[in-house]
């Protein structure tokens, strides 16, 4: 079993490396070797999560294994893999949506394709160049972007699923900048748009933020414990030493009056602290938000990756893997942070949904908000509830965002009946009556949209939102209560408003008349996603709704990850009424107030500061990104690179010239050319001339050289002779 889960991520790592080198110019086999990689993983991962399942004391059992990578002086650090009940429900919902995305990705990318020398959306036909920003970009054929667009979501898959079966943060953080490279390839996908490349940069540079947080986080902690494997970390005896020792003891030993915080807040809370702010940019939580609207330039696929199945899911993954050094803080400050930003982001989020028009913008919206129930979840201290509505998420949300990519491709399929190419394919406002022409589209997204509000019983969402709703209120947690069914209600409000807007009424254009359903590949993946959209909920449905006939499996089964099994929370009615209130009285005012509106005037949210998010782009263009470029234009370019730096260099290079010039004048030609090269040559020359006189021809000179040369050894052969 130890050797299978060290093989779960393997087969999209050769899938992306063999569509990059050998099938990059076939279509069909580099979907085939994609779709087949997903499914190995599929197959692998269902059989360790049955095997997970069948284990008694899976929490105390479960499925470890690790080798030595590098050494540390007598020791080793070690890497591995690890499933234990967390990890295992993960995988379950990692292995079903990726491979739900990847074949839904085939009929996305060619059902509807126009006849003829002409590439995907949103790129002009193969050969045009396209010169913006004074860059040209020639467009590449269909058939290396199609198979580009495998190779980067089958890398993506093997990042999440590195991150999901590590049992050390090390390789976990390794796994989760991969996928963080590939949502930058993937977004900046149609690099021809400016847009696209723009948002690529945006979801890059904003989510190095919280990445350089998070490492520092990771570096702390290996100092403090000297490991980084989990099952060493998050033994009692180290928790209670990280969460009894001072953070900032300087501070807290000379200023105490002044650090009150500082004196107070532990090791165990700092390193949480910088670990979750990796979670706040990965998924996507405030004041780290801003990135993932504009990530919906990608191909809606993956939009699903991204939102559902991988990206923001792994940042809320490792805020529930790291919760035990959250809860370890004895001041509770850590899991206090955790809490406000969970419950201000699901409220800040759904007041800008309320008010986007753009189908997959809502969705984008929402799932930030939903990541912050979540996230607010964590904070209560409500471990399960929180794992529970993530895997109920995934399922829900990957089905909307790919019924909102069917139903984009549906709208296009009437753009290109009508030729109506300045109609928004993926403006609400445009469509309208799409219930008759899109049916498997329509019922499976009402049922993804119902499960999102939370609708009563038959849903997931409906499950896992009434445990958040529970623990929070059983926890005294009042304030997080109210806002976050605030902010329940009016996701189901502003989900009602997209279901009505899209599919109920009439057709509002001519475009929506002649849309049409999509392929199979693509419904396909929309029916199997609505089975766990509905299902998935019921195994975490609390005992007193059962009467005590069916266990809380999920709550019993999960809860065994931490070292001590959390209760369930005590039954009060007003969690539940809460759940059913906001449910129902959402969707009900959600098609009372659009079921006729028929233009974007004739909504009365469409309000300027809701429309425009706050106006936070503005603002962080205003105070990071200008300044940003200010200091690299006129500071470093002008005064730090032209003046310092090449005045430095210039200057130094003028040195040198005065160096060799003074070497050449005055050592140089004097010493070594005139004095040793040119005296050397005269020397000889003069030698020559004075020997020349003694070779005249003439034997008797012969002769009397050889009787001086003979006197001269004689003498010296005496004088050497008496001087020993």
């Amino acid at each position: 079993m130890n050797f299978l889960i060290w093989l779960l991520p393997l087969p999209p790592l050769l899938a992306f490396f063999a569509i990059i080198l050998f099938t990059n110019k076939n279509k069909a086999l580099s979907h085939g070797l994609a779709v087949g990689a997903a499914g190995l993983s599929w197959l692998g991962s269902m059989i360790v999560f049955v095997r997970a399942v069948g284990t008694q004391e899976f929490g105390k059992h479960f499925f470890e294994s690790a080798v030595n990578w590098l050494p540390t002086g007598n020791t080793w650090f070690q890497i591995g893999v690890r499933v234990d009940p967390l990890s295992a429900v993960v995988l379950f919902f990692v292995a079903w949506t990726v491979l739900a995305i990847f074949v839904y990705s085939i009929g996305y990318h060619n059902f509807g394709q126009p006849k003829g020398d002409h590439d995907l959306p949103g790129l002009p036909p193969h050969g045009a160049t396209i010169d913006e920003d004074g860059h040209k970009h020639s467009v590449p054929s269909i058939e290396p972007m199609y198979s580009r667009f495998f190779a980067f979501i089958s890398l993506f898959a093997f990042g999440m699923f590195t991150l999901v079966v590590s049992n050390n943060l090390l390789t976990m953080f390794v796994g989760w900048e991969i996928m963080g490279l590939c949502s930058y390839l993937l977004i900046g996908f149609w690099y021809g748009k400016k847009s696209a490349r723009d948002a690529a940069i945006k979801a890059f540079i904003t989510t190095r933020v919280g990445d350089v947080f998070m490492l520092l986080g990771i570096a702390w902690l290996y100092s403090y414990t000297g490991t980084l494997t989990f099952s060493q970390i998050f033994t009692p005896d180290v928790l209670q030493k990280l969460g009894n020792a001072v953070a900032f003891p300087l501070m807290a030993m000379r200023a105490p009056a002044l650090w009150p915080f500082f004196s107070r807040f532990s090791v165990a809370g700092a390193i949480g602290i910088l670990l979750f702010i990796g979670t706040v940019g990965k998924s996507a939580q405030f004041p780290l938000h801003v990135w993932l609207p504009d990530a919906m330039e990608g191909p809606t696929p993956v939009s699903a990756m991204i939102h559902a199945a991988t990206m923001v899911s792994a940042g809320v993954y490792v805020a529930i893997r790291v919760f035990p050094l959250l809860q370890a803080d004895v001041t509770g400050t850590a899991l206090a942070v955790v809490a406000f930003i969970g419950a201000f982001t699901a409220l800040f989020a759904a007041t800008i949904a309320v008010a986007q028009n753009d189908i997959k913008k809502v969705l984008a919206y929402s799932t930030i908000s939903q990541l912050g129930f979540m996230i607010a979840a964590l904070g209560v201290g409500a471990y399960v509830a929180a794992s529970f509505h993530l895997v109920t998420h995934a399922f829900f949300k990957a089905l909307l965002f790919l019924g909102s990519g069917s139903v984009i491709h549906g709208m296009e399929h009437g753009v290109l009946h009508t030729g109506a190419k300045q109609v928004d394919a993926q403006d609400m406002f445009n469509m309208g009556g799409l219930r008759k022409k899109m049916p498997i589209t329509f019922w499976t997204f009402l049922i993804g949209g119902f499960a999102l509000s939370g609708f009563p019983v038959l849903t997931a969402g409906f499950w896992s939102k009434d445990e958040i709703f529970a623990e929070a209120f059983g926890n005294g947690h009042l304030v997080v209560f109210f806002v976050l069914a605030l902010a329940a209600f009016l996701t189901a409000f502003y989900t009602m408003r997209q279901i009505t807007l899209t599919f109920l009424g009439e057709p509002r254009t001519r475009v929506a008349e002649h849309a049409s359903e999509t392929t199979w590949t693509m419904t396909l993946p929309l029916v199997v996603l609505a089975v766990f959209a509905v299902g998935v909920g019921w195994v975490g449905m609390p005992e007193w709704f059962t009467g005590g006939l069916l266990p809380n499996w999920f709550h019993g089964f999960v809860g065994q990850t931490l070292a001590e099994l959390p209760e369930e929370v005590a039954f009060n009615w007003i969690p539940v009424v809460t759940s059913l209130f906001v449910a129902l009285g959402g969707l009900f005012f959600g098609w009372l107030a659009y079921r006729n509106v028929t233009t974007p005037a004739e909504d009365r949210l469409q309000i300027p500061v809701l429309k425009n998010k706050y106006y936070f782009d503005e603002i962080y263009n205003f105070l990071f990104v200008r300044p940003a470029l200010w200091i690299s234009e006129k500071f470093t370019s002008l005064y730090m690179d032209q003046i310092v730096i090449d005045g430095f260099l210039h200057n130094l290079a003028r040195f040198s010239l005065f160096l060799g010039h003074a070497f050449r004048n005055y050592f140089d030609k004097p010493v070594i050319n005139e004095f040793l090269g040119d005296g050397a040559g005269r020397t000889v020359k003069a030698s020559g001339s004075g020997l020349r006189k003694i070779q005249a021809g003439r034997v008797q000179y012969y002769m009397v050289v050889s009787i001086l040369m003979l006197a001269l050894f004689a003498f010296l052969y005496f004088f050497l002779k008496a001087g020993m």
